[in-house]
């Protein structure tokens, strides 16, 4: 038995981390298709318009930009209301506070444009259209 057991925790170590990768982030348990996610979105306030982000570039609120975490600067993403089902395409160009449990913060034209700047925060759904390019 014991033999049995090593001869087949490589197969059980290679089936139980490919299950952990398989499951999305976040604490829904639901699975979603690849490149989407689900969460909070807000927008950046008048008082940083003109100051510098984390790509270097300075804040624009009339530029189609956003705030991520977890993606690389440069990438294009299709953010949706899940309340009224529209859409803005931005570029990640800067980054969140690391406590902040939004999934993006949009810039002013951007959440204009979703339709929720008297509410503050939208839910939304993100989905990555380009990790690579940094020029649309």
């Amino acid at each position: 038995m014991k033999n049995l057991l090593i001869l087949l925790l490589p197969f059980l170590l290679t089936a139980a981390i490919a299950s952990a990768q398989a499951r999305p982030a976040g604490k829904s348990g639901h699975r979603h298709p690849a490149g989407m996610q689900y969460g909070t979105a807000s927008y950046y306030a008048n008082k940083f318009q003109g100051r510098p982000m984390a790509s270097g570039e300075l804040y624009d609120k009339n530029k189609m930009t956003c705030a991520h975490n977890s993606l690389p600067m440069g990438t294009w993403i299709r953010v949706t209301s899940l309340r009224n089902k529209r859409s803005v395409i931005v570029k990640v160009t800067d980054r969140l506070n690391h406590r902040n449990k939004r999934l993006v913060d949009l810039s002013r034209i951007a959440a204009a444009k979703l339709g929720y700047l008297k509410r503050g925060l939208a839910r939304v759904s993100v989905e990555i259209l380009d990790k690579n390019s940094t020029a649309r």
